[in-house]
């Protein structure tokens, strides 16, 4: 089973409004949680699966980032395979898009992290979310319910 967690820290200088509406312009299907902390206002956190990331499959399509993104779900692969972790802007999402920064963003970014019960599974999950493609074409589409 694919486990998906989303967090986001919330920062002094934040509006914890505009935080979770980045989060809900992404994952819009998703109830997060806030905890307040002391290093920073807070964080919203949520955990789900395959489903979380419904959304998210769509917007790398329709702004034609498969391979982008298929290099940095790569990029965060954990040595044993079964986990992947990367991040998006928080203030990209803003407006409903996304972007990829190269590393954490000065005011924090949206964490993603997605693990699998097997090396089978990810590679099925990478295969669904970011598919192999041919100029920009997906060679296949895998449908969510066999994830």
């Amino acid at each position: 089973m694919i486990k998906v967690t989303v967090s986001a820290n919330v920062n002094p200088t934040e509006s914890k409004d505009k935080v979770h509406s980045a989060l809900i312009q992404i994952f819009p299907d998703t109830d997060f949680e806030y905890e307040e902390l002391p290093e920073h206002s807070g964080k919203f956190s949520a955990e789900g699966d395959v489903y979380t990331l419904e959304h998210l499959h769509y917007l790398i399509r329709e702004e034609e980032i498969i391979d982008t993104s298929r290099t940095r779900l790569n990029v965060g692969l954990s040595e044993d395979g079964l986990s992947t972790s990367f991040i998006i802007s928080k203030q990209v999402a803003t407006v409903g898009r996304l972007n990829y920064p190269a590393k954490e963003e000065p005011l924090g970014s949206i964490n993603i992290e997605v693990v699998a019960d097997s090396e089978k599974e990810m590679e099925r999950f990478f295969d669904w979310l970011t598919p192999p493609t041919e100029n920009g074409i997906p060679d296949f589409e895998i449908n969510i319910d066999s994830v």
